[in-house]
């Protein structure tokens, strides 16, 4: 009967369809632990080797400055940064699966690791073992070195358990709350070193408020230093914007950073800026390596609660910048395979006194935007690092400090930018931003946990088919006997879809219906401005073919159980309408069917119909998308 189906089938149990139907019993398969083969297997000497050597030489530069500003951060000597620009870029140049990040030091990172310093090393009495015969510094390097081994061991450990994905189980009102709030800190901690002062650094609870402190004694400023650090700031925010503003008529952006860095250098060389004005210089550098050593059992087991939340911090700005560049150029990474690229880089690193590295965007950037095309372009970068390191260090001695500080609150800009979304955020979550703003990092714990725990409750995703005579639908790589609709894909999600799951939800949409709409929709954008430009011309005569081009065709169709609660939060609007909402996949896929009865006629889009199987217990009212800078 018209619009009707009937079933008639014998009564099924799980058994019996195993038995009747072929159940295939599927084995996962192994991860690969050196990504480097994959693409040097790719690799177009020719032409990328070249613009991997450029990308190289500029993205170094700019990491052994960030090395030696981002380890003031960590309450190090500058020299201490340049191990971390390069002894994690050396592992993950094998372990990666990112072409395009550059590994290094991170601001946020650096901080983090810095309130572990202040706290054990610092603040706290010399009651660890092994600490007796050591210098303040000696300890400050054992601590951050620790902290950093565990922080690698929890990273190794998440990958090596298959939880890459951990990182979007974090709300976007903690993420851009800590990264705005973290960006704060390191500004008022840098203050000191812009101004010249011999301030007592604080951490804890409120430690927002030690500016304070820099206020009352602000009358003993070095107005030399003062000077200095203005001159910088103001100097490379202007070059960094017509960076920003020119990049495409430019061949390289202009090294502004190390334009300023050199010329300062001489200039307080020449001066004497140390003896004459008491401008406070990076002094004696490291010379070479030095040799491996394990790190301090005492101090992870004390720095546990930081090492989790530092290794989890890290992970998520490195994956989200990564995930920008692989959409950008068109390849794809692997989350657990990150987690372990990182967690190796971690261990290795701390083994020789590097502390916690990341990405940083910035960098990235540079790395990118100067034609960088693999990770060769980090492996130069690396030897950048090490070629300061045991040769020429020595010429940064007389680079003062306030320009360190300096430099570090120029690249804070993107994340003070975020403050923007502070009235976004309010709406969204209060309680966290309230606590993460104004509140240490230790109580943070509550916020990332809960979140995590998250990730232990949702299911995993599948690709349903027709199990052939039935209306009975399971996933298609679990039977033999089963029919696929062409131009259909059911795909299930049994979880409510909300904030920590979107992302995940999204990526094996795409990956189950086998193209990104966004990628069709540029390409399809390109392709029409040059259609429109041969038309205009009169090359080229509008055909029925070319019309049908013009339009991309996706039709939805969402089995769920919760309308009235859809209803209640607004759900619905012009574009999704209740006509998407079936009760049954069988409903769905007789509707499309009948809609297109043939299938056989493949154009340049097929109509795909996605059948979403979303949970009872679903909450949210709306699919929400994270945001990455």
């Amino acid at each position: 009967m018209d619009r009707q189906y009937l079933v008639a089938r014998p009564l099924c149990s799980d058994d019996s369809i195993s038995g009747q139907y072929g159940k295939l019993y599927r084995h996962h398969k192994a991860l690969s632990l050196l990504p480097v083969i994959g693409w040097m297997k790719i690799y177009r000497f020719r032409e990328w080797l070249f613009n991997d050597i450029v990308s190289g030489i500029s993205t170094g530069l700019v990491a052994v400055l960030q090395g030696l500003a981002f380890s003031l951060l960590a309450r190090l000597p500058p020299g201490y940064g340049l191990y971390t620009a390069f002894f994690p870029a050396m592992v993950y140049f094998f372990l990666g699966t990112s072409r395009h990040l550059s590994v290094g030091p991170f601001p946020v990172l650096s901080m983090m690791i810095g309130d572990v310093v202040l706290r054990l090393a610092d603040n706290a009495p010399v009651n660890i073992t092994g600490f007796e015969e050591l210098t303040l510094e000696e300890r400050r390097v054992v601590v951050a070195s620790s902290v950093t081994f565990l922080m690698g061991i929890f990273q190794l450990s998440l990958g090596l358990l298959r939880v890459g994905f951990i990182v979007i189980y974090l709300s976007d009102t903690l993420v851009s709350g800590f990264t705005t709030a973290a960006a704060v800190h390191i500004l008022v901690s840098q203050l000191k070193f812009v101004l010249g002062l011999n301030v007592d650094s604080k951490n804890g609870i409120l430690s927002i408020f030690r500016v304070s402190e820099i206020f009352r004694n602000i009358s003993q400023t070095n107005l030399v230093d003062l000077a200095i650090s203005i001159v910088i700031m103001v100097m490379v925010f202007i070059v960094k914007e017509l960076n920003d503003m020119f990049k495409s008529k430019l061949p390289v952006p202009i090294p502004i950073e190390i334009i300023m860095t050199v010329i300062t250098c001489g200039v307080s060389y020449g001066f004497n800026f140390t003896t004459r004005y008491n401008v406070t210089v990076i002094g004696d550098m490291l010379k070479g390596y030095e040799a491996p050593f394990a790190p301090n059992v005492e101090v992870m087991q004390q720095s546990v609660v930081d090492g989790f939340i530092t290794a989890i911090v890290g992970f998520a700005v490195a994956f989200s910048v990564a995930k920008v560049y692989a959409v950008k150029h068109d390849y794809t990474i692997n989350g657990n395979q990150e987690l372990i690229a990182f967690g190796v880089s971690n261990i290795f690193g701390a083994s020789f006194r590097s502390f916690a590295a990341s990405t940083a965007l910035s960098r990235t950037a540079v790395q990118e935007s100067t034609g960088g095309k693999t990770q060769i372009a980090s492996l130069i970068s690396a030897m950048i690092a090490m070629i300061v390191i045991v040769g020429i260090g020595f010429l940064l001695e007389p680079l003062p400090r306030s320009v360190l500080g300096a430099l570090v609150i120029v690249n804070l800009k993107g994340m003070l930018m975020q403050f923007r979304e502070i009235c976004y955020l309010w709406r969204k979550d209060k309680v966290d931003l309230v606590s993460i703003l104004f509140v240490s990092k230790p109580l943070l714990v509550n916020g990332f946990s809960a979140n995590i725990l998250l990730f232990f409750l949702s299911p995993l995703c599948s690709v349903l088919a027709n199990i052939t005579g039935t209306d009975i639908y399971r996933d298609r790589k679990d039977y033999l006997c089963i029919n696929e609709p062409k131009g259909v894909k059911i795909f299930r999600i049994p979880a409510p879809i909300f904030f920590a799951n979107i992302d995940f939800f999204r990526d094996k949409l795409v990956k189950a219906v086998g193209f990104n709409p966004l990628r069709i929709l540029r390409k399809r954008n390109r392709a029409l401005r040059k259609i429109r430009k041969m038309v205009k011309s009169g090359e080229l005569q509008l055909s029925p073919l070319l019309r049908e081009f013009i339009r991309v065709d996706v039709e939805i169709y969402i089995i769920s159980f919760i309308l009235p609660k859809l209803h209640n939060c607004k759900f619905f609007d012009d574009e999704i309408t209740t006509s998407m909402f079936y009760p049954t996949i069988h409903d769905a896929v007789l509707h499309t069917l009948e809609e297109h009865p043939s299938h056989s006629k493949v154009q340049e889009y097929e109509k795909v119909l996605y059948c979403l199987m979303l949970s009872k217990d679903s909450t949210h009212s709306r699919f929400q998308t994270r945001k990455y800078d």
